[in-house]
């Protein structure tokens, strides 16, 4: 492996170090041991299988352990969650040694995500490689008194219930990882303390922009004491983040980890573009979705409507399949997120929005329903898959109003690709590039959700009770259905009807339920004494 270390590409008022770090194919990583991080860490990360580092934690360690401030910038899949949070809990495990103030339950360190699904995948990894690791706190007393007890993080997002979030807080946190709007509002609020976090992170940045958050990045950072360590890591460095990093790091290194003649894309990922026809789209998903080796799968969709549409009508032909968007509730997204890493369903459909921060790596297939916006996007989606050394196939259908749009995509990223061919469902390319079976067709059984047992049965027709006599209706000039019993509870001949037809006592006796008597109403036209002459009448018959 070499490293080659140029003049800094973020404009500060001292001078950065850009480590551009090329990795040969042949290089052997060194293992987390070998790094220097602490055991119980270590222990955690090889329980889960994780014991070589990926480049960009091969080069961020070093440095984020020392405790320097620094800017990793890598594409999506390539292990950035660990090359802070690995540092990050191994300071806080040794933060008495390393000069940093005693734990006593209040935030030492903090990670800011741009999204809820992101916040609750980098809780997950945190907690996995925290698992076992213990920590010196000062006890609840408030005394000097120092007890070992394990770390405990936390995870605070939109679209959850304040109570639970606040509870936590109050009952003694370690490590916060949130999204900017409900961490702003609880520090306003009073619930979180800000003024002795000591590590920050700021995770997909550029992300955080798109949607809007550098404002309160901005006021959660000015909060926020100093000095501290602050890592920021994004996909891209757009000209406010590079504004951000001047203002808030203190002469951070600048690390970029890729292999060579890395392009935008995941080389592992084999791309496919098709031109494809409105109506014949769902037909040709499904029978992608029947390819040799198909495993899981994302569909992107630019719209929340398109989105739950696709996922319904693959429901129908039989495929396990979930979706996240906005007009689904936190609940429901996350179920739908929880099924599909424990593949409980293997077909995701996601609006590009709500898909911002799923990092899942065995993602085999990627299907762009509808055309990217732009070439940044088209990088995000396809991203999903071709992970942590893994290949992938993406598919993008391009319809004829979307030409112009994949032909801009085309060229910004040098893909080659600037005319799609002409597919559809039933074209033999399916068969030679995809795999697709030759006797594959749009269905492949019943509605999965009849399947699990999730949609409810039917509603049968109920059955006529066989414990009380049948009661013969009558409908009134109110429009209302009047029953004999009820007629004769209103009228004064009610001892001329039969005992049998509503009379409470003999239901009783029989075992059958006790009406309760309705309240009469008083008759005050001629009108409604002969209606009820006629009910009258009527129950008599």
């Amino acid at each position: 492996m070499t490293t080659d270390t140029s003049t800094s590409a973020i404009p500060t008022d001292t001078t950065d170090d850009v480590q551009t770090t090329i990795v040969d194919e042949g290089h052997q990583a060194p293992t987390f041991a070998e790094l220097g991080v602490d055991a119980a860490i270590v222990a955690a990360l090889e329980a889960d299988g994780k014991e070589r580092t990926f480049a960009i934690q091969e080069l961020t360690l070093p440095l984020a352990l020392a405790g320097s401030d620094l800017i990793g910038q890598a594409r999506t899949g390539m292990g950035k969650t660990y090359g802070f949070g690995i540092p990050l809990l191994h300071r806080l495990v040794h933060a008495t040694e390393l000069g940093l103030r005693p734990l006593d339950g209040t935030p030492r360190a903090l990670i800011i995500v741009p999204t809820r699904e992101l916040c609750v995948q980098v809780y997950e990894d945190l907690q996995t490689a925290a698992k076992g690791v213990s920590v010196d706190a000062l006890t609840a007393s408030g005394s000097d008194t120092v007890a070992n007890r394990p770390l405990k993080l936390t995870s605070i997002y939109g679209g959850r219930p304040y109570d639970s979030q606040i509870a936590e807080l109050q009952s003694g946190v370690d490590v916060v990882v949130g999204t900017p709007g409900r961490l702003l509002d609880l520090a306003q609020q009073g619930h979180l303390v800000l003024g002795k976090v000591q590590i920050l992170v700021l995770d997909e940045a550029d992300e955080m922009l798109d949607l809007g958050f550098l404002p309160d990045i901005e006021r959660i950072m000015g909060a926020l004491p100093t000095p501290r360590q602050t890592m920021l890591f994004s996909a891209t460095m757009p000209g406010p983040i590079v504004t951000l990093a001047r203002t808030f790091l203190t002469q951070p290194t600048h690390i970029r980890a890729e292999q060579a003649n890395d392009s935008a894309v995941h080389e592992r990922t084999t791309q496919y573009v098709y031109r494809a026809h409105a109506l014949d789209k769902a037909e040709l998903v499904a029978r992608i979705l029947q390819a040799d080796g198909r495993g899981a799968t994302m569909i992107f969709t630019r719209t929340k409507r398109t989105a739950q549409k696709v996922a319904d009508d693959l429901a129908e032909r039989g495929f396990s399949v979930g979706a996240v968007h906005g007009d689904l509730g936190q609940v429901a997204r996350e179920k739908a997120l929880g099924r599909f890493r424990d593949g409980s369903i293997n077909v995701l459909v996601a609006t590009d929005v709500a898909a911002r921060g799923i990092d899942i790596d065995d993602v085999t297939h990627v299907i762009n329903y509808q055309c990217p916006e732009d070439d940044k996007t088209y990088v995000h989606r396809i991203g999903r898959t071709g992970r942590a050394g893994r290949t992938g196939i993406a598919i993008t259908f391009v319809d004829w109003d979307e030409l112009h749009r994949w032909e801009l995509i085309d060229k910004a990223l040098g893909l080659g690709m600037p005319e799609p061919v002409e597919t559809y469902s039933t074209s033999e390319r399916l068969q030679s590039e995809l795999g697709v079976p030759a006797e594959a067709t749009g269905r492949i059984g019943a509605p999965a959700a009849a399947r699990s047992g999730e949609r409810r049965e039917p509603r049968r027709e109920r059955e006529p009770r066989t414990d009380r006599p049948a009661r013969a209706r009558r409908r009134t000039r109110g429009g209302q259905s009047a029953s004999a019993d009820n007629a004769a509870s209103t009228t004064t001949e009610s001892a001329a009807a039969p005992a049998t037809a509503g009379d409470s006592t003999t239901e009783a006796a029989e075992g059958g339920p006790t009406r309760p008597r309705r309240r009469r109403r008083r008759r005050t036209s001629s009108a409604g004494d002969a209606a009820a002459s006629t009910a009258t009448a009527g129950s008599a018959e």
